[in-house]
């Protein structure tokens, strides 16, 4: 039995609510269960030097979590003056999946950033900003479009992530932070809407595991993620 009660195919409960700031371009507040993550899209019309005057837009990705977000207070990175090696890997991840669902071209010389801000963490951080991101991104890029900045959609498919992992010796989807803290391996999955693979992170994390057990997560996987892109759908379509 599950911590929460859920079967082991069953996601927590997923709500998307979108444009709840007032000034970015597209923004969105992802619950999943008891992980709530805002995410903004900001629009800007420059790109990185390094493909500056290449005709290649740019999505960039930044992550954070607020002091309280957790059972004890976490103290700002900003009075460290450095970001944490946690942080600077999750935010390389998020930029890196939105990409893979972004025709560059088709976006033209400009950059967008997409700013995930964890108000409360209950596992899956990454997984629920990488999905919020692209709700944001979606909405800022209708935004170009309904303006005529842009011709051609650039957004060429939705891009979703979700956590798996073996715990109590089954494999099990979408892991809360209880499952998370005691999993033997813990794995996080970035999908197109098509079920197309863009990154996929495993580790043990007490106990090895199969090749039989690692289909298993990517079955799982492939579930929760198709039930993330039909929330994103409906989301930005309401």
């Amino acid at each position: 039995m599950r911590p929460s009660g859920r079967q082991l195919n069953e996601m927590r409960e997923v709500s998307i609510e979108t444009n709840v700031t007032k000034h970015a371009e597209g923004s969105c507040l992802i619950k999943m269960g008891d992980t709530h993550v805002l995410c903004t899209a900001s629009l800007e019309a420059r790109v990185p030097p390094f493909i500056k005057g290449s005709g290649l837009g740019w999505v960039t990705a930044e992550y954070g979590m607020l002091p309280r977000s957790t059972s004890s207070r976490m103290r700002r990175e900003a009075t460290a003056g450095k970001q944490g090696g946690r942080t600077v890997e999750i935010q390389r991840l998020i930029g890196r999946s939105l990409r893979a669902g972004v025709d560059r071209v088709a976006l033209g010389e400009r950059q967008i950033t997409v700013d995930c801000d964890v108000i409360q963490a209950d596992g899956g951080t990454r997984c629920a900003s990488i999905t919020g991101g692209w709700v944001a991104l979606r909405l800022a890029v209708s935004k170009l479009m309904k303006a005529g900045d842009v011709i051609t959609d650039p957004l060429i498919s939705p891009v979703a992530a979700v956590s798996c992992g073996i715990y109590a010796g089954q494999p099990v989807l979408d892991l809360d932070y209880p499952e998370d803290s005691e999993a033997g391996v813990d794995g996080n999955f970035i999908m197109l809407a098509n079920g197309q693979m863009i990154e996929t992170q495993m580790s043990a994390e007490g106990s090895t595991y199969s090749r039989d057990q690692m289909n298993q997560l990517l079955d799982l996987a492939e579930k929760g993620v198709a039930e993330l892109v039909a929330a994103q759908e409906a989301a930005v379509s309401a």
